[in-house]
């Protein structure tokens, strides 16, 4: 035999041999799945059996990687919520547990990437960069965890910020019927945090394709997502994924917390969440109470905005401030939805149709919301001018309504009307322009000053604008001041005064010709 032969000899030999020690060596493993199969499908809901092991809220995968989660757990079978394609899916299908309970992605790669709650990207960006995972349902940071709220959260919105305050660790609900702007004010807040070290979640719960898009893209033209992330479910996918949405976001938001950061959370909106729960709760055939939501539709909401505080420092010191947003119907806000967030949340916004029907913009009702913890946490120089402010405004009002009945109104009386008139029309503001904190109380303090009570009411639009500008001209040591939290000294009041009364006194009534010779 040849040389050649002799080498192949030896080769398949030793081939032999190593296959011979492997099977000898190998011990078999064996590894049990409990696979179910579906007995039932409906819109967003199947019903499973062959699962005696699975638990509550477990997760499980359906062919084509749809998942669903566990949610009726009977004797007899399994209702599921899927998350996916479900028209996809067959009677028959085969089921497979994973053994954990639904989880998203969290982390730093998050940040400027649209998503949608099972953590996948949709803004075409490749795919998203995390390495851990949180469970979407977490419980509440326990009571001795917490810390007051102590720390204000600008708005940029100058009714909210002086009269409506917001503190971090709040939940502050928005309402308010269709197309008041209840969106563009808390995007307008998330527009607000740029430089402020607070991180942003906005949570996009069954909403128009169009309307997230155009969402997303002011956030990305104002510079905004840089230090944002966006949930997004639309109105066509399935009610699964809207009910897990804002517990997917909260948990991205948590992560970031337990950091030591400041979070602001949007969801927009709530009243989609309880449809939808509501929608999933009929077809797995669980008992309906009051306007058919079933009975837990309070703790849903209550669970979700209880994981919004301000931690201790001992426990990293972050904070999660909610902002919920909820639809009323014809103003209603004593119905079933709206009463039940409004004793869940720490104060409420109320964005009224009459008052965006005026141009009144952003249309908040002073006398309909309230805040009951921000006050503790405003600065030491709103405090100073925004008591009087907000008196004077609720006077107005009344008055205002009473006059409309054609009454010969007093001296005294047409004065307040008047003055009332200007602090409205100062505290209209354009949409996605926030205002500096040292601007607005320049404004404010001009107002309960009454140097605006000269402006005409045609002018105030202007002059207000003058008075913003001439703000930007205050000393730095002044605008450092009115960040912190002492109070306002004679002095500051006095430059602060001086410097709005330079900028109006082009457009007080004394130095116009016309209003003079009237």
């Amino acid at each position: 035999m040849s040389e050649t032969g002799n080498a192949l000899k030896r080769v398949f030999e030793r081939a032999f041999t190593d296959l011979r020690r492997g099977r000898e060596s190998f011990t078999p493993t064996l590894r049990s799945r409990e696979v179910g199969v579906i007995v039932s499908l409906s819109t967003g809901i199947a019903r499973v059996s062959g699962l005696p092991g699975v638990g509550a809220d477990e997760l499980l995968i359906f062919p084509g990687e749809v998942f669903g989660i566990a949610f009726n757990v009977d004797e007899q079978d399994i209702g599921v919520v899927l998350l996916g394609e479900y028209w996809r899916l067959q009677v028959g299908d085969e089921v497979e547990r994973t053994g954990r309970v639904m989880d998203v992605a969290v982390g730093e790669g998050l940040l400027g990437r649209v998503i949608d709650p099972l953590g996948r990207p949709l803004d075409g960006k490749g795919p998203v960069n995390s390495h851990a995972r949180r469970p979407i349902e977490q419980p509440a940071a326990p009571i001795m965890d917490r810390a007051p709220v102590t720390v204000p959260l600008q708005t940029g919105l100058k009714v909210v910020d002086a009269l409506i305050p917001i503190g971090r660790g709040q939940r502050e609900l928005i309402l308010g019927d269709r197309q008041t702007g209840k969106t563009a004010l808390a995007i307008d807040t998330i527009l607000n945090q740029r430089g402020k070290q607070v991180l942003c979640v906005y949570c996009a719960i069954g909403q128009r394709a169009s309307a997230v898009a155009k969402v997303v893209a002011t956030l990305r033209e104002k510079g905004a997502m840089e230090y944002s992330v966006v949930v997004l479910t639309e109105g066509n996918d399935p009610p699964g994924l809207a009910y897990i949405a804002p517990y997917a976001a909260t948990s991205i938001a948590e992560y970031f917390m337990a950091q030591g950061r400041d979070l602001l959370i949007v969801y927009d909106d709530l009243t989609h969440h309880a449809r939808a729960y509501r929608e999933l709760s009929l077809l797995l055939r669980r008992p309906p109470g009051r306007e058919a939501f079933p009975g837990d539709i309070f703790y849903i909401h209550a669970r979700l905005l209880e994981r919004a505080t301000r931690l201790r420092a001992e426990c990293g010191g972050g904070s999660l401030t909610a902002l919920p947003i909820i639809e009323t119907e014809a103003q209603n806000i004593s119905a079933y939805i709206p009463t039940n967030l409004i004793s869940i949340t720490d104060g409420q916004i109320y964005l009224s149709p009459s008052l965006f029907e005026l141009g009144m913009l952003p249309a908040v009702d002073v006398g309909k919301s309230v805040s009951r913890v921000g006050g503790k946490a405003q600065r030491a120089a709103y405090r100073a001018v925004a008591g009087d402010l907000k008196l004077a405004y609720a006077q107005f009002e009344e008055l205002e309504t009473f006059a409309r009945f054609g009454a010969r109104l007093d001296e005294h009386t047409r004065k307040i009307i008047e003055h009332g008139q200007r602090i409205r029309a100062c505290l209209k503001q354009l949409e996605s322009t926030p205002v500096a904190m040292h601007a607005q109380i320049t404004v404010l303090l001009a107002l309960s000053s009454g140097l605006f009570d000269s402006v005409p009411p045609a002018n105030m639009g202007a002059a207000e604008a003058a008075v913003r500008q001439a703000a930007t001209r205050l000393p730095d040591t002044l605008c450092e001041r009115l960040n912190g939290t002492e109070p306002l000294t004679d002095q500051d009041r006095e430059t602060i005064i001086g410097t709005a009364r330079e900028a109006l006194s082009s457009f007080c009534v004394s130095a116009c010709p016309e209003r003079r010779r009237e």
